[in-house]
C-alpha cells in the first residue's frame, strides 16, 4: 500500500511543498522559487525535480506514492488543466498530464482558495465537517466551497469566487475584476484602506487613526481598543461581509463557515462582528452557522492539495 502523497502550492513568487503520510501526518515540508520567465515553462519541471529529490531524501520509492496534488492561482477543470494561471505567464496548460509525466505517478489539480478550503476540512479549522465556506481576507477575497467533501468547481471554474460576488453594483470605483461593488472592495484589506479613507474624510470625532498612514491593520488595532471611527469601519466591513455569508448560506448551507488570510489575524473581535450581521441576515434554518477562524494559515494549501491527491 502506498504511504505517501504530495501537496503543492503555487504562487507567484514561491512554491510551497509538503510530504505527507496519507492519514495527514506531515513528514517535511520546504519551498522552492517560482520561475515564471519564458512563460512559467521551467514551473512543472522544477516541481517534478524538487519532488524526486525528496524522494531520494528519504528513500521513497514511487511506488510508495499515492499522488500528488497541487494548488494554482486560476480556473482548474476536472482536476486535470488550467485555463489561465496570469501570475504563472500561464495560459490554457496540461498541468497534470505534464507532471504525471515527469514523475510516473498521480497528478491532481485544483484552485488554490478552493485546495486551501480542503486543507481546513481535513486538518485545519473545518476538521470533522463535510460542507463548508472558506472566506481568505487577505490583499483580496478568496473562497472556497467544500459540498459533501468535494470541491466545489463549477462549469467555468469559478466555483467559490466569493470575492466577486456584487455587493453594491452602483458604487463608482471599479474592481480589479473590472466589475463594480464586488464584496473583495469591501472586506479584504485593501477593502478596509478605502472604507477607512472615506471615513476618515467626513469623520469629526477624533481618533487614533492618521489618514497618511491607514492600513487594514492600524483600523482593526484601533477597534479593539473601541476607537469610534475604527468602530464605524469595521462594522461597515462586517455588515457587508456577514450579509454576503448569508446569502452563500442561501445556496450552500454549510456546517460551518472559515475565515482566514492576513485580515483573520485580527481573531475572535472580528470573527463576532461578522456573525453578529451573518446571524441579522441568515435565513431562519441557517442562522447558527458558526464562524471560526482558520487554523492551517499558509500550509492550508499544502494540507488541501495533499487530500485533493487521496480523492
Amino acid at each position: 500500500m502506498a504511504d505517501y502523497v504530495f501537496g503543492i502550492d503555487v504562487g507567484g513568487t514561491s512554491i510551497k511543498c509538503g510530504l505527507f503520510q496519507t492519514d495527514g501526518t506531515i513528514v517535511d515540508k520546504w519551498e522552492i522559487k517560482t520561475r515564471t520567465e519564458n512563460n512559467g515553462d521551467e514551473i512543472i519541471p522544477d516541481v517534478a525535480k524538487s519532488v524526486q529529490q525528496k524522494m531520494k531524501e528519504k528513500g521513497i520509492a514511487k511506488e510508495d506514492v499515492t499522488g500528488l496534488g497541487m494548488g494554482v492561482p486560476g480556473p482548474v477543470m476536472a482536476d486535470r488543466e488550467v485555463l489561465v494561471a496570469v501570475n504563472l505567464h500561464w495560459g490554457h496548460k496540461k498541468v497534470a498530464a505534464e507532471l504525471e509525466a515527469l514523475l510516473g505517478f498521480s497528478v491532481k489539480v485544483g484552485n488554490d482558495a478552493n485546495v486551501a478550503a480542503l486543507g481546513e476540512m481535513w486538518k485545519g479549522g473545518g476538521r470533522g465537517t463535510k460542507n463548508l465556506v472558506m472566506v481568505t481576507l487577505g490583499t483580496g477575497v478568496g473562497g472556497g466551497i467544500i459540498v459533501d467533501g468535494k470541491i466545489v468547481v463549477g462549469a467555468h471554474g469559478a466555483g467559490g469566487e466569493i470575492g466577486h460576488a456584487a455587493m453594491d453594483p452602483e458604487l463608482e470605483a471599479s474592481c480589479n475584476c473590472g466589475n463594480n461593488g464586488c464584496l473583495e472592495q469591501f472586506a479584504s484589506a485593501t477593502g478596509i484602506v478605502r472604507l477607512a479613507k472615506e471615513e476618515l474624510a467626513s469623520a469629526k470625532e477624533s481618533t487614533v487613526l492618521n489618514p497618511n498612514m491607514i492600513s487594514a491593520k492600524a483600523v482593526l488595532d484601533a477597534y479593539k481598543v473601541e476607537d469610534v471611527v475604527a468602530v464605524r469601519i469595521v462594522e461597515d466591513f462586517a455588515k457587508t461581509l456577514g450579509n454576503a455569508l448569508a446569502i452563500f448560506a442561501c445556496v450552500v448551507d454549510p456546517e460551518i463557515f472559515v475565515i482566514g488570510g492576513g485580515v483573520s489575524k485580527a481573531g475572535q473581535p472580528l470573527i463576532d462582528v461578522i456573525q453578529k450581521y451573518y446571524q441579522r441576515y441568515a435565513f431562519k434554518s441557517c442562522k447558527e452557522t458558526p464562524l471560526v477562524q482558520a487554523e492551517l494559515g499558509n500550509d492550508a494549501g499544502i494540507y488541501g492539495a495533499a487530500k485533493l491527491a487521496l480523492e
